[in-house]
């Protein structure tokens, strides 16, 4: 059965790699408008604390469409110097399923180990391997386990959606309903406040100046006028829920939700990602690859 796509929930998700009630799993579910499809109306927040909250989770039942922020794949020149499942030369089927199989059986202490090692045989200034779109994301790479742990990151969540058997478009073809796909809520802010910071974990740098760059960044998702094109309809509520959140969680998960309806609003190109995707380092969704 065709599905317009208000029919079609949407997710951010702003994901932790050990959540827990300080720091949760933050999913911001919302719908583009039936009159309007280039309206998404945020329809409210879930806070999940565990991992296995998530898995379950993960199994709720579509049409969905989920942007979310943890990298899904690792860097092309790591996995071949490395010769794990999917290296250049590796000619069986589902490399990203059975790289991220491999991923599950190394422990976060045997992975460290590994990408420190990859690393010491490097240059200064080339140390860690990018994906291709880590650098037009402006994206840190899915192999670093520090500042921030994107690594771990990957270790926690790749595993819970190859359990789900939910759909990772030019990676993994899972149940059809529920698509997920990898996003970056910071290339969507960056394009509104440039290196502008409105965000911070640590306290001391929870500012008055943060807070002022969140409602400029809030005021320009519901006009807009950004390069997704889509706009985010909110209650006052919730519009003062993520300005005065000083860690940015759930602003992010907003974040990640446009990402998701500028994607459903091309699902039917490929949801707006390259023709032809790495299958070992997938792609973020809304960046377009450098020429």
């Amino acid at each position: 059965m065709n599905r317009t796509r208000h029919d079609v929930l949407l997710h951010g998700v702003d994901f932790s790699s050990a959540p827990s009630r300080r720091k949760p799993i933050v999913i911001a579910h919302g719908r583009l408008a039936a009159q309007q499809p280039d309206i998404v109306t945020l329809e409210g927040f879930t806070r999940l604390e565990t991992l296995a909250s998530f898995g379950l989770w993960l199994n709720t039942p579509g049409p969905w469409v989920g942007a979310f922020d943890l990298p899904f794949g690792l860097p092309r020149e790591l996995v071949d110097t490395l010769r794990w499942p999917g290296h250049r030369d590796d000619q069986a089927p589902l490399p990203w399923e059975r790289l991220i199989l491999h991923l599950r059986s190394q422990s976060r202490t045997q992975l460290r180990a590994i990408f420190r090692d990859f690393c010491a045989a490097r240059p200064a200034g080339a140390k860690f391997a990018h994906r291709a779109c880590d650098r037009p994301a402006g994206s840190s790479p899915s192999m670093k386990w520090v500042n921030p742990p994107v690594a771990w990151m990957l270790h926690a969540a790749a595993p819970l959606l190859l359990d789900a058997d939910v759909t990772l478009p030019g990676l993994h073809a899972g149940d059809p309903q529920r698509v997920a796909l990898e996003a970056y809520p910071g290339h969507a802010a960056r394009a509104v406040l440039g290196r502008r910071s409105y965000k911070s974990d640590d306290r001391a740098r929870q500012t008055t100046e943060r807070e002022s760059a969140r409602d400029l960044l809030l005021a320009t998702l519901e006009s807009g006028r950004h390069p997704l094109g889509v706009r985010l309809q909110c209650t006052g509520e919730q519009r003062q829920q993520m300005r005065l959140d000083p860690q940015g969680d759930a602003l992010d998960a907003a974040l990640c939700l446009m990402q998701a309806a500028w994607a459903c609003l091309r699902r039917h190109e490929g949801y707006g990602l390259p023709d032809v995707i790495d299958p070992v380092e997938g792609w973020i969704v809304s960046v377009l690859p450098q020429p």
